[in-house]
């Protein structure tokens, strides 16, 4: 069993958004492209309550690109984002929703923030996301989505962890590069991870 993970296609992180990842629209069609080639559909969704602890407002003289410590875990600081209820956490409109099977939130907890779809940073938390995976008999995993160099890096390596096969869909997939040379570091750290890339040519 194979399931497709498409990680927070959400319009904070396309073009305009509050957290705008350079290019992340063209993630869309090759999600729309791939989602018929799989068993199973997951994604994730940033869902951040206002008072989170990785939005740089929410501390004072501070911030986006800073680094704090926030219980305990070094903190990039980010611009608000992907609030809950918000537009900019809702999917872009142009995602063909109705062909995930299951959405798994993350970064509710305003303590801690939660790059991977299955883990927060802390690894103190479960989305639940892997239980679902492994209750489908789900052996392989495709990862893609916004961005390569946080949320898609975090959530491949933790597959890796959970002992799925995991995939990355490299073109799938759009990076922050808050320092030149984030997102190549970030896929040179899935890859001695356990992590495979691909094209998505090579799955249509």
């Amino acid at each position: 069993m194979k399931a497709l993970i498409l990680v927070d296609i959400q319009n904070d992180f396309c073009t305009g958004g509050a957290l705008e990842v350079p290019q992340g629209n063209q993630v869309v069609p090759v999600a729309n492209a791939l989602m018929g080639q799989f068993d199973l559909v997951v994604a994730t969704q940033d869902w951040h309550p206002a008072n989170h602890g990785s939005f740089a407002a929410n501390h004072p003289w501070r911030k986006p690109g800073q680094v704090i410590d926030l219980n305990g875990l070094p903190q990039v600081l980010w611009p608000i984002h992907c609030v809950q209820e918000s537009f900019g956490a809702e999917f872009v409109q142009a995602l063909q929703v109705d062909k995930i099977d299951k959405v798994f939130i993350k970064g509710t907890d305003p303590e801690i923030d939660s790059y991977s779809g299955f883990f927060d940073n802390g690894h103190r938390k479960s989305t639940g996301m892997g239980d679902f995976l492994k209750e489908k008999k789900v052996e392989e995993v495709y990862v893609m989505g916004l961005a390569t160099d946080y949320c898609v890096k975090f959530t491949a390596l933790d597959a890796v962890a959970l002992g799925f096969k995991t995939w990355l869909i490299e073109d799938g997939c759009r990076g922050v590069n808050l320092n030149p040379g984030d997102v190549d570091q970030a896929i040179t750290d899935m890859r001695s991870g356990g992590v495979e890339v691909l094209n998505s040519k090579e799955l249509l």
